[in-house]
C-alpha cells in the first residue's frame, strides 16, 4: 500500500494536524515504507511458530519484597484536618 501527498493532508485534517506541502510529500514517502515494510512482515511464513512473551529467555530481576519505610500514619494524620477511626474525612463533593 502507498500514500500520496494528498491523502497524507486528508490524514492530517481528520487528526486536525497542519501539515505543509513538503512535509506532505515527506510523510507520504515514510509512510508508505513503513507500509510496505508491514506487508512483507505479513507474507513472512510463521506457521509452527510458538508465539512468546519475550525473545530472550531470561529472567527479570526482582528487588527483595520487604518494608523499607516505618509507619507513619499516626505523623501523617496528625496534621490532616479531619480524622476518624484512621481514616481521613473528606467533604462530600456528589449528594
Amino acid at each position: 500500500m502507498s500514500l500520496n501527498s494528498d491523502e497524507v493532508r486528508r490524514i492530517a485534517h481528520l487528526a486536525r494536524l497542519a501539515v505543509s506541502d513538503r512535509e506532505a510529500e515527506l510523510f507520504a514517502g515514510g509512510l508508505s515504507e513503513i507500509f510496505h515494510f508491514v506487508e512483507a512482515l505479513d507474507a513472512a511464513e510463521i506457521s509452527g511458530i510458538e508465539p512468546m512473551a519475550h525473545p530472550l529467555d531470561a529472567e527479570q530481576r526482582l528487588r527483595p519484597d520487604v518494608v523499607t519505610e516505618s509507619d507513619q500514619r499516626e505523623h501523617f494524620q496528625a496534621v490532616a484536618p479531619l480524622v476518624e477511626a484512621g481514616l481521613y474525612l473528606v467533604p462530600r463533593v456528589i449528594e
